[in-house]
């Protein structure tokens, strides 16, 4: 991470903390509060053996490269496109939101 990143990454967290505290004493205002009857989050995404391989060459990924993004083993994406089995919880919150923004993978994957 560059100097940049890192310090508004600690300024929020500290920024974070400090409203936390406030909320602790009593300070209502000091922070926005979010009940959880306000937040909405979208259903995880079925994927398919299908949906893995189409996603994965959208991205004209190696099954290596895929498996590394995801942070699984080459042998669990073969098994996911050869339907032996199929991506669940995190990775596939992760594979919907490759398909959905191809993006984010430029995040991960630094050339060399």
């Amino acid at each position: 991470m560059s100097k940049i990143k890192d310090t508004s990454v600690f300024e929020g967290i500290m920024s974070g903390l400090q409203e936390a505290l406030a909320y602790e004493k009593g300070d209502e205002n000091a922070c926005r509060v979010v009940r959880v009857s306000d937040v909405v989050v979208e259903p995880v995404p079925e994927i398919g053996k299908d949906e893995v391989q189409t996603i994965r060459l959208s991205m004209n990924l190696s099954q290596k490269v895929f498996a590394d993004v995801v942070g699984v083993s080459k042998k669990t994406v073969e098994a996911w496109e050869n339907g032996r089995n199929k991506p669940e919880g995190a990775a596939r919150r992760l594979i919907g939101l490759m398909a959905q923004n191809k993006t984010i993978v430029q995040d991960i994957i630094h050339s060399r």
